[in-house]
């Protein structure tokens, strides 16, 4: 008799997670930063940062597969620092956001590398451009957050995208045509 119970407590818990969704979180933007950065003519690495921008996520932690995430970001937020130089990269040269104001990404495929590691390969639209992008993922902690006491997950997301593919290639190749992104982001689970 209790070698059933157990077995059916076992498969009604292995149902449970078969048909479990993907349970929604949302970034605290006050611990969360998507950057960038550059070669400027071989002399120095030059950076920047994108700070408006909203993101969906959606993580099954039983099955990574059935995650996803999608950002919708402010070109007009980009900040390098320098006005002159976010002037420039804001016009026709090189974002042109007064025709395209919006920079997309999302996720079309969410592969588990290891317990710590993901691979998110998704859609990257810049000045309505569309191809392929590829996020390296590490998952920085996953559990209950201490001070917020609801399940929380951090994550560095690291992608490679050459500027010249969304028809941004003045200065080449002097100026780096790869650009380094850099997402830093703490989640918290949607209420």
């Amino acid at each position: 008799m209790i070698r059933f119970a157990t077995t059916a407590v076992a498969l009604s818990l292995m149902s449970a997670s078969a048909f479990a969704a993907p349970v929604s979180y949302e970034f605290d933007k006050s611990h969360s930063n998507l950057s960038f950065s550059y070669n400027h003519l071989g002399y120095s690495i030059t950076d920047g940062r994108f700070g408006d921008w909203d993101a969906t996520l959606a993580i099954d932690a039983d099955a990574p597969e059935n995650s996803s995430v999608e950002f919708v970001i402010d070109a007009d937020s980009l900040d390098t620092f320098w006005e002159a130089r976010d002037e420039h990269f804001k016009s026709a040269d090189f974002f042109d956001v007064a025709n395209y104001p919006e920079i997309t990404f999302t996720s079309t495929e969410v592969k588990k590398v290891s317990d710590t590691e993901l691979e998110v390969t998704g859609d990257l639209t810049i000045k309505d451009i569309t191809n392929p992008a590829v996020l390296t993922v590490d998952v920085l902690s996953f559990g209950e957050h201490p001070m917020a006491e609801k399940q929380a997950a951090g994550f560095l997301m690291e992608a490679t995208v050459k500027r010249s593919d969304y028809g941004m290639d003045m200065y080449l190749p002097y100026v780096g045509d790869e650009v380094s992104v850099v997402f830093s982001g703490e989640a918290l689970i949607a209420e």
